[in-house]
């Protein structure tokens, strides 16, 4: 975190970080899959898989919850789908 006074993202950096989580939900998705099918869901690797994808779709949630914030007015709903 940023000491002292806080600087919000502006939307060129939102637009980026947006599209950096999508690539790594999607690339996680698909570990994830592969995991579970291989060992199955009761497998301790593939429930921390499992447990990981939910952290990250609740930091996407999480950011596009700081960009409606950040950028009061714009429509924000695409920077974090």
């Amino acid at each position: 975190m940023r000491p002292g006074t806080l600087i919000p993202l502006t939307l060129e950096e939102h637009r980026e970080l947006g599209a950096e989580v999508r690539t790594v939900r999607l690339r996680l998705r698909q570990l994830c899959d592969l995991v579970v099918g291989v060992y199955g869901p009761n497998n301790q690797a593939a429930f921390t898989f499992l447990k990981a994808v939910e952290t990250l779709d609740r930091l996407n949630q999480d950011l596009r919850g700081q960009a409606v914030q950040d950028l009061p007015g714009y429509p924000t709903d695409q920077l974090y789908p």
